[in-house]
C-alpha cells in the first residue's frame, strides 16, 4: 500500500478560482527538467469521497469536488499554504474501501 496525500475542494475553486494549471504546469516542466516521475493527479470528483471514511470531508466541500492527489506530502503541504481554503488529508490505497486511489465517480 502507498500512501496519497491531498488537498481538496470545490471544482470551480480549483479550476476557475486559482491560477492551479500553471502551478500544475510549472511543476510539470521542472519534473521533466529533473527526468522526475509525475506523483500528482487532478482528480474531478475523486471516488475516494464516496467512503464512509470521507462522508465529513464531501459534506464540507461544495459539490462537485476536486483533489489534488499526490504520493509527495511536501508538494500538498506547499500547494495547502498557496491555496488556503483547501481541505487537506491522507489514506492509504489500495484498500477494501479506496480499491482505485485516483479514480473519479
Amino acid at each position: 500500500m502507498k500512501t496519497y496525500y491531498y488537498v481538496l475542494a470545490s471544482q470551480k475553486f480549483l479550476l476557475e478560482e486559482e491560477p492551479l494549471n500553471e502551478v500544475l504546469e510549472e511543476r510539470r516542466r521542472n519534473y521533466k527538467e529533473q527526468n522526475k516521475e509525475i506523483d500528482f493527479w487532478l482528480v474531478k470528483q475523486p471516488a475516494f469521497l464516496e467512503t464512509a471514511e470521507f462522508s465529513d470531508s464531501k459534506a464540507k466541500v461544495p459539490q462537485p469536488a476536486a483533489a489534488i492527489i499526490s504520493t509527495n506530502k511536501q508538494f500538498i503541504t506547499w500547494l495547502k499554504l498557496r491555496l488556503e481554503y483547501v481541505l487537506t488529508g491522507e489514506f492509504e490505497a489500495p484498500s477494501s474501501a479506496i480499491t482505485e486511489p485516483l479514480a473519479s465517480k
